[in-house]
């Protein structure tokens, strides 16, 4: 039993080890601590003595400090001087008899928090009564011409509205701003722009156009069956509100249509088939099919049976996508050129006489990856090695698959986690998006954060543009480089306000490794808990629902666990409004009074189904 017995006079000696290591190393960050606006210079110094901290293994230490009842140091994050100072102090009680009070430490528990919540303030404007995390949204395409999506929207509880200029452009983006203006006005709350630079990610490039013709699949149960009819809105213009699958017919004869009326056709099958008119509106009217239906371009509809009547003619479809089908041994060709990508062409005898190929965005790989590296699709979805680097193209054996083939579409993210790539900084793109998003948005977000002289680059185009300390900042942590260098980055950042840091976690997994991420998100938000900086958690937030309608146990899991951050990030979906509402009701119901990594735990009761 006396081996297990604490050390006192080793343990105090241990904490002044760290303490007398902190001061020191912010003497060591003299020069970078002069540049850091005067609203951040003393969340900076607790940054660096926090990260002076972990330098130190001291879980023994933590171990000995637990059984004695104190705390163990585990939540210093964003008072590590403070919280070094009351431990020895207590150590020092217990050790000579006597309570001696070093002198005070101004960045208190209390402090830190008050610190963090007006940083929060000033990035991300004012959080919703009843919860203490902001919700950021991805905005679709479509808001830029439908306000009332994005008025209900904002109505669910969206706090910032994401806008990315990877997509789009100005004209559609004026118009994205000017509709959550309006709709901020309208419902008397405020709602930031945030505008996400489109920064060096490498994509592949776009596919050779499919058919133009638009399937209408009536949902089946396990055992084939019918469960409902498929909807369809059938209308010049797609719904102004609802995501419901779209058949373009412009006639007079429409007009003419009511409930209970129906249109006839043979399908591209030749198969004969029915839609029966179930609401009629001005603009349109919404029918039921009930057994799956395949319409092209140029096809015909009729109001009689035997299709007699003046037919109703299919208006202008896009081309379905081709994605590339791709198994494990296959190989695929990665080309420079801007040549359109397709499948795997065979001969009549089954024989392979052309791999499947598709360009890719980024010309400088070409020149820097090697043979034997590691290449990943998808975020992920799909794996495979480099066998050969040739004149512009790589050859790739595709390693993993999902079961059944994975399929590669145009605009997908393509990463090299081994390979030692320079592609770095602001791109061409970017600078010539940058006046835009200065003028006309809230907080500019920075893809891609490898290094301090990123965002260096970026507060330097600010600058000149009149925007720096301005306009606010968030630096998007997506690679392991931009991991690696963190502490730098936030500093170099910090000599700006407002900033703030979204951890991009679909590429981040990618970079770190799936068995790494849990750690590095882990760390990231630990790190800006002392630089009292907030974070952003995205990528993949209740995913399911956004795009299909009904969210999985794992997802709401991590919704839950999404309320230590500042801000959770939602993408867009055809069912982004119910996400936004199911997230706002998760957050509420873990109260406004919140803190990261320290639960407020309210009297246990049953858990109350939501209506």
């Amino acid at each position: 039993m006396l081996q297990d017995q604490p050390n006192i006079q080793s343990m105090l000696e241990q904490v002044e080890t760290i303490e007398r290591a902190a001061q020191s190393k912010e003497l060591e960050y003299a020069e970078v601590l002069s540049r850091i606006h005067p609203n951040l210079l003393a969340s900076a110094k607790n940054l660096i003595h926090y990260r002076t901290l972990r330098s130190f293994d001291i879980r023994e230490l933590q171990k000995q400090l637990g059984r004695m009842g104190l705390s163990r140091l585990a939540k210093a994050e964003g008072h590590t001087m403070a919280s070094l100072s009351v431990t020895a102090t207590i150590l020092r009680a217990l050790l000579l008899g006597e309570f001696v009070e070093k002198e005070r430490v101004n960045l208190t528990i209390t402090k830190a928090q008050e610190i963090v919540r007006t940083h929060t303030r000033k990035l991300l404007g004012y959080r919703t009564e009843g919860r203490r995390t902001r919700i950021m949204v991805t905005l679709p395409g479509e808001a830029a011409e439908q306000p009332e999506l994005v008025y209900e929207m904002v109505q669910k509880g969206m706090n910032c509205a994401r806008i990315n200029c990877a997509h789009d452009g100005p004209e559609a983006w004026k118009k994205m701003i000017a509709n959550v203006r309006t709709a901020s006005r309208a419902l008397g709350v405020h709602c930031q722009v945030a505008m996400d630079l489109a920064g060096p990610k490498i994509r592949t490039g776009e596919l050779q156009p499919g058919l133009k013709v638009r399937r209408f699949k009536t949902p089946k149960d396990s055992l084939g069956r019918v469960k409902q009819p498929v909807e369809v809105w059938i209308a010049p213009a797609p719904h102004p509100t609802k995501p419901y699958p779209h058949l373009p017919l412009s006639s007079v004869e429409l007009k003419k249509m009511k409930p209970g009326d129906k249109l006839h056709c043979r399908d591209t099958r030749h198969k004969k088939r029915q839609f029966r008119v179930a609401k009629v509106l001005d603009d349109g009217c919404l029918a039921e099919a009930y057994r799956t239906v395949y319409l092209g371009e140029g096809s015909q509809l009729f109001t009689d049976k035997k299709l007699k009547s003046r037919p109703l003619t299919v208006g202008v479809l896009p081309p379905l996508e081709a994605p590339i089908l791709l198994t494990t041994g296959d190989t695929l060709r990665i080309h420079r050129s801007n040549e359109l990508g397709e499948s795997a062409k065979y001969d009549d005898n089954g024989q392979l006489t052309d791999v499947a190929h598709i360009s890719c965005t980024s010309e400088e790989v070409f020149e820097q990856v090697k043979v034997g590296e590691p290449i990943l699709f998808d975020d992920g979805q799909i794996e495979g090695v480099i066998r050969k680097v040739k004149d512009g193209e790589l050859y790739v054996e595709i390693l993993h698959t999902k079961e059944g083939g994975g399929k590669l579409r145009a605009d997908k993210g393509i990463n090299f986690p081994d390979s030692n790539l320079s592609i770095r900084g602001l791109t061409t793109k970017d600078r010539k998006d940058l006046p835009f998003v200065a003028e006309h948005a809230d907080v500019v977000n920075l893809s891609f954060v490898n290094s301090p002289q990123d965002v260096r680059d970026l507060i330097d185009e600010l600058s000149q543009l009149g925007a720096a300390n301005r306009i606010g900042i968030i630096l998007k942590i997506e690679t392991q480089a931009g991991f690696d260098n963190l502490v730098d980055i936030l500093l170099e950042g910090m000599a700006v306000y407002p900033i703030g840091v979204m951890i991009a976690r679909g590429d981040l997994a990618i970079e770190a490794g799936w068995d790494q991420i849990g750690r590095v998100q882990e760390e990231i938000m630990s790190l800006c808990q002392a630089a009292h900086l907030p974070d952003i958690w995205a990528t993949q937030v209740l995913e399911n629902l956004a795009k299909k309608g009904i969210p999985s146990r794992a997802e709401i899991t991590d919704a839950v666990m999404a309320q230590r951050a500042e801000c959770v990030m939602l993408n867009k979906g055809a069912y982004i409004t119910q996400a936004i509402g199911l997230l706002d009701s998760i957050l509420r119901s873990m109260g406004p009074y919140q803190e990261k990594n320290a639960p407020m735990l309210p009297a246990m009761e049953g858990a109350k189904r939501r209506k």
